[in-house]
């Protein structure tokens, strides 16, 4: 069983930043895996934010391209979310999946853009 936890979420105002992490209990980040950032505001369906593959391929959802930057450290079995010039409506509970065979989740961190 791999146990994933997320971190770095709060209160940031419009045009700040912040980082996510997302830490995983043990080493599946690196071989056949596919790790991605999830947001759910509310009201809303969960949606893709961003992908990172095994092999260092990204992908992300337009809204975000250009804000936001996923990248992982195998060493430290931890992927990341970069998000820059936040908007109020990026604001939702962000969850981290790892697919490799199997999907794993995190329970989430809450991102709030506020003034």
């Amino acid at each position: 069983q791999v146990q994933l936890v997320e971190s770095g979420g709060g209160l940031v105002q419009p045009g700040g930043s912040l980082r996510l992490s997302c830490a995983a209990s043990r080493s599946i980040f690196s071989i056949n895996a596919i790790v991605g950032w999830y947001r759910q505001a509310p009201g809303k369906q969960r949606e893709l934010v961003a992908t990172i593959t095994s092999g260092g391929n990204t992908n992300y959802a337009d809204s975000v391209k250009g804000r936001f930057t996923i990248s992982r450290d195998n060493a430290k079995n931890t992927v990341y979310l970069q998000m820059n010039s936040l908007k109020p409506e990026d604001t939702a509970v962000y969850y981290c999946r790892a697919t490799r065979g199997i999907d794993y989740w995190g329970r989430g961190t809450q991102v709030t853009v506020s003034s």
